[in-house]
């Protein structure tokens, strides 16, 4: 990077809320958080000005920096917590996010565009079970203006966050050990980084090793009993998609596994193109036994070098996979991709999957007009504040780590990643195309069920076939019956007057890439 002159802006008011931050003269440091106050300004009608009053927030924080290759970047990331007047943690609804007391705010710098996370928790957030709220604001730290930044959640257990159960300590046996837990791929070097290393090489020859991660609960809160529980099922997991029974319907990796996330973070990971995808910041967790037991994929987290962001390995442009290409052309690196991902592949009903969520996915969550739509939308709404932004930090025009693509302008920026998010749907569709089709060429849809709500017996007509398989499981994904097989002319008949009162989805076991039907059980 060229050597680039950092100025100081004035600021007096913005169309973005206004976070001030005041240390009282202390450094702040990468662990442990120290104290300071925070006001948060956002007027329900205008500008926000700094002389207004804080009416978000105006309280105690404890703050530090975070991150790993960014914290080499002058426009830092921070991580914090509000607290109350005795230093103790205090959930509170910030800018109209659900209420809870951790979380990040994060500065936009090798991102010229200012969106790329913003972007991709945006699109997720449609179809994925949880991707991280944020809101654009503007930072004042101890009366020096900083930029353009996100106020987002961070990824943890919470009802509004990552909804599973809260593991705690006396939670060491039985069911009550069994979840939920939150763990991620990630780089040994970083706080809370305690974890253990997966016995399986993730490529063939390789040297690297994975290293999984206690993520909530963290190092300091997780114990004996439940970190070798977690270790023993993720190792029982790995050995199940090693072995050459890993494509099995039952015996295979869908027994641990919920497939529709794990498809879902493989999607948004492609149309980002993420080069750290699989491999860095891969969060998963496990769901209690109880709430199905299954691991899920997600939450999807830091995507600043995706959408044609970098210029190195699987590089900025539209083609290729980073899932199946990333050991090919980045083999010396020192963190390649699990030997789960490509494995996954091999499967031919899962390309059958992918192929049809794909499709369905284009229609409208992933549709070009969506995509063009979210992208428009954050960037107009950063129009005034990013001129302020690049005059604080002037690298428009200026290679930054990794840059693919230098704008002179933040409109060539803005544009580069427009056009270039529509050419990779382009180049995906005609790849995933390639991929079987699914085996049910009819939709789901047509099904009609009958009573619904029902008591006893549950009537399924316009079933084409003679033979066909069905399973009924509840909301958290749990089998619930086993699987059925009727003869009959269109339709089938189901006695579910053994279940409980509830909701529950049904579908053919062939057609797992279709929405399957809701029923309400009554009585």
């Amino acid at each position: 990077m060229q050597q680039i002159c950092f100025t100081q802006v004035d600021i007096t008011s913005s169309n973005l809320p206004l976070i001030i931050i005041e240390t009282n003269g202390a450094d702040i440091v990468d662990e442990p958080k120290i104290k300071a106050g925070m006001k948060i300004i956002h007027a329900t009608s205008g500008r926000n000005k700094i002389t207004d009053f804080p009416n978000v927030y105006n309280g105690n924080i404890g703050i530090e920096l975070r991150g790993s290759t960014s914290q080499g970047f002058p426009k830092k990331g921070y991580g914090l917590e509000t607290r109350d007047a005795t230093g103790d943690e205090v959930n509170v609804s910030l800018l109209g996010m659900p209420k809870e007391n951790d979380w990040i705010l994060h500065g936009p710098f090798s991102d010229k565009s200012l969106i790329r996370n913003m972007l991709c928790y945006t699109l997720a957030r449609q179809f994925m079970e949880y991707a991280p709220r944020g809101r654009y604001c503007e930072l004042i730290l101890n009366g020096k203006y900083q930029g353009v930044y996100v106020l987002m959640e961070k990824i943890k257990r919470d009802k509004n966050r990552v909804d599973i159960a809260n593991l705690k300590p006396e939670d060491i046996s039985g069911d009550e050990v069994t979840g939920g837990y939150i763990l991620k791929m990630d780089k040994e070097s970083g706080s809370n980084n305690a974890g253990w290393y997966s016995p399986y090489a993730p490529r063939p020859g390789g040297w690297q090793r994975t290293y999984f991660q206690y993520d909530d609960p963290d190092a300091k809160d997780i114990n004996a009993p439940q970190m070798a529980y977690i270790q023993q099922h993720i190792q029982k997991v790995e050995s199940t998609i090693a072995s050459s029974l890993f494509a099995h319907p039952e015996k295979g990796f869908r027994q641990y596994i919920d497939t529709k996330s794990l498809i879902d973070y493989i999607l948004i990971n492609e149309v980002s193109k993420n080069p750290d995808a699989y491999r860095l910041s891969t969060y998963f967790y496990k769901k209690k036994d109880s709430d199905g037991g299954k691991i899920f994929f997600g939450p999807v987290w830091d995507y600043n070098i995706a959408f044609g962001n970098v210029n190195y390995c699987t590089n900025g442009n539209i083609e290729n996979l980073v899932i199946t290409d990333f050991n090919q052309v980045c083999p010396d690196d020192f963190w390649v991709i699990h030997f789960w991902w490509t494995q996954f592949l091999k499967d031919t009903e899962f390309k059958r999957e992918v192929r049809a969520r794909w499709t369905a996915l284009r229609k409208k969550e992933l549709s070009n007009q969506r995509v063009t739509f979210v992208v428009d939308s954050l960037t107009g709404l950063l129009q005034e504040a990013q001129e302020r932004n690049f005059k604080q930090w002037p690298v428009l025009g200026q290679w930054v780590w990794p840059n693919y693509f230098v704008g002179n302008t933040y409109q060539s920026e803005v544009n580069f990643i427009r056009n270039w998010t529509i050419n990779r749907l382009g180049w995906l569709d005609g790849y995933f195309n390639q991929y079987p089709p699914p085996l049910n060429t009819g939709t789901e849809d047509n099904w009609v069920l009958v009573p619904n709500p029902v008591s006893d017996l549950l009537t399924i007509s316009n079933v084409q076939g003679d033979q066909t398989e069905f399973i009924i499981y509840d909301s958290s994904g749990k089998q619930i019956i086993p699987e059925i097989v009727f003869k009959s002319n269109n339709f089938a008949e189901i006695d579910v007057s053994p279940l409980a009162a509830g909701v529950y989805w049904i579908r053919r076991k062939e057609a797992s890439a279709y929405t399957p039907q809701k029923f309400i059980k009554i009585h």
